[in-house]
């Protein structure tokens, strides 16, 4: 098997564990754990484990400017997408967030734009606009509460906040990931996102009672913090090295479709005309964006 498949391949492992992750997660918030403390659970636990891992691979030396960098994708990548996504999952519902985070290509193509001077076509102009209606639509037109969802318009704008970080995050680390090897980028990016992360966090992870958590919520703490966080992360990284930003983000797509089942299976979420019509909307953007002649952010 060649790289190109095996950085496919962990790219399509991410987004699953993604998918479910958005129904996991949302089933311990806030009653075990609030989003902040849950972020810096998921960022003390990642961090060990690739500081740990990296005791046994090849050692790196940063260039200082570097340092910079991924200082810059750890806020955007390890403390805005997450502390906005997580927030945004103990206010609104799964499906919602399935839905949103499918904007994040349209973003990375945005920032290319604006940072690398990439061409926009008149057809992925109009991709962004029905793609950024369908993510609005949802926001606005939510019920406003539901069950284990107390403010569902202000959790989908947070959504939409954390897939314009994770788009910055991918644009930006990507040239590292050419540099340095993945446990080099990811020891470093996830130790700055703890720091920087921790005066917001450290008060709802110092109330959690962790002396009398149900196995109920052991396991499902343990998939965020390995699976959601570890392994997603060290996917993605690893997809870079091969893939553009844009292929990587682009099975983003298959995120609502992975939340919806699973969201359904269990009983976490239903599906009504809001969801259904924002969807096609936003299926419809990111479709006209990846058209096959859309020019990448970097060669696959």
């Amino acid at each position: 098997m060649n790289f190109r498949y095996l950085a496919l391949l962990a790219a399509f492992a991410a987004t699953t564990i993604y998918g479910i992750n958005h129904t996991i997660a949302k089933e311990v918030m806030p009653i075990y754990i609030g989003s902040f403390g849950f972020i810096m659970l998921r960022l003390l636990g990642a961090t060990a484990l690739f500081w740990i891992i990296s005791c046994f691979t090849p050692k790196e030396k940063v260039d200082k400017k570097d340092f910079i960098i991924m200082i810059i994708a750890s806020i955007l990548g390890m403390c805005i997408n997450m502390l906005a996504f997580f927030r945004g999952l103990e206010l609104s519902t799964p499906i919602n967030s399935g839905v949103i985070i499918t904007i994040a290509p349209v973003i990375v193509l945005i920032l290319s734009y604006i940072f690398l001077k990439e061409k926009i076509t008149f057809i992925k102009l109009s991709g962004i606009l029905i793609g950024f209606s369908g993510a609005l639509f949802l926001i606005f037109n939510s019920a406003k509460t539901g069950i284990n969802s107390p403010n569902i318009p202000v959790g989908n704008s947070l959504f939409l906040l954390n897939a314009s970080a994770f788009a910055g995050y991918l644009v930006i680390i990507k040239p590292l990931t050419k540099k340095y090897n993945v446990f080099t980028l990811m020891k470093w990016t996830f130790l700055f996102g703890l720091i920087l992360s921790t005066p917001l966090t450290i008060s709802e992870f110092n109330s959690v009672e962790w002396n009398s958590l149900p196995w109920f919520a052991i396991w499902r703490m343990t998939y965020v913090v390995v699976g959601t966080t570890f392994f997603t992360y060290l996917f993605n990284t690893y997809a870079l090295k091969t893939l553009s930003p844009t292929t990587v983000g682009s099975f983003i797509y298959l995120q609502p479709i992975i939340t919806i089942i699973f969201a359904l299976a269990t009983g976490n979420d239903s599906l009504d005309f809001t969801k259904v019509f924002a969807c096609l909307l936003v299926f419809l953007g990111v479709y006209m964006v990846s058209k096959k002649n859309y020019i990448s952010t970097f060669p696959s």
